[in-house]
């Protein structure tokens, strides 16, 4: 076995971009437009990960307007219009992100596994200058199923042709580690993420607190 994995999948916001800012800048525009009270960067750190409908449930439910089962699609796609009318930001990308994913593409095929749904993610990813890096992207309305089911994780493997023994799942977050373990993969977790409980209580296999130091814990996890 070489030193390093197959393959790689990574999780996207709170992993590789610092996108909460925008996110909150999105939903609190729709809560405007609702005549609704906004919420606070902390909150949308606990609402960002289970994909726009869960995100636009738990924010109308927060402000004290939950929504009716009936509503959530409709409420999701103006949330997904505004958010998507906003500028990426270049600098939303972590310290290390770029420099590091473009070292490890010279020798192993990437993913992107992201539960933000996939015309958003190809844009953003055009807006921030990481569009090239990935051989395949998988976003959270790609396929019926997004994380923490495998499904998603399964369906780029797929694409990438390699086995999930040989891959790695990086994220940040319950839903990573879940699926990753679903769908066979080794998992390291980044530190700075948005996870709802301690990252140290994940279960992931290695734990980064910088991105850059990615590829050493890479090569640690093959060699155990």
């Amino acid at each position: 076995m070489s030193a390093l994995p197959a393959a790689i999948l990574f999780d996207f916001d709170g992993t590789l971009i610092d996108s909460a800012p925008d996110i909150l800048t999105g939903i609190n525009r729709l809560l405007d437009e609702e005549n609704l009270p906004n919420l606070d960067l902390a909150q949308v750190h606990q609402f960002i990960g289970d994909g726009a409908p869960m995100l636009v449930t738990r924010t109308f439910a927060a402000v004290g307007r939950p929504l009716d089962p009936d509503s959530i699609p409709a409420m999701t796609d103006r949330y997904m219009a505004i958010y998507e009318s906003l500028p990426a930001d270049p600098g939303c990308v972590f310290p290390g992100v770029a420099a590091t994913l473009a070292s490890l593409r010279e020798s192993i095929p990437l993913a992107l596994v992201t539960n933000k749904p996939e015309r958003a993610t190809h844009a953003v990813l055009r807006a921030i200058g990481l569009d090239g890096l990935f051989t395949a992207v998988v976003g959270g309305d790609t396929l019926p199923t997004r994380k923490p089911h495998p499904g998603p994780l399964l369906h780029a493997m797929a694409q990438l042709g390699v086995a999930p023994a040989r891959t790695v799942m990086v994220g940040d977050g319950a839903n990573d580690v879940t699926a990753g373990r679903a769908a066979g993969c080794h998992v390291v977790c980044v530190t700075y993420g948005y996870p709802r409980m301690p990252v140290e209580e994940l279960g992931a296999d290695r734990l980064v607190d910088h991105f850059h130091d990615l590829p050493a814990a890479l090569a640690d996890l093959a060699l155990r």
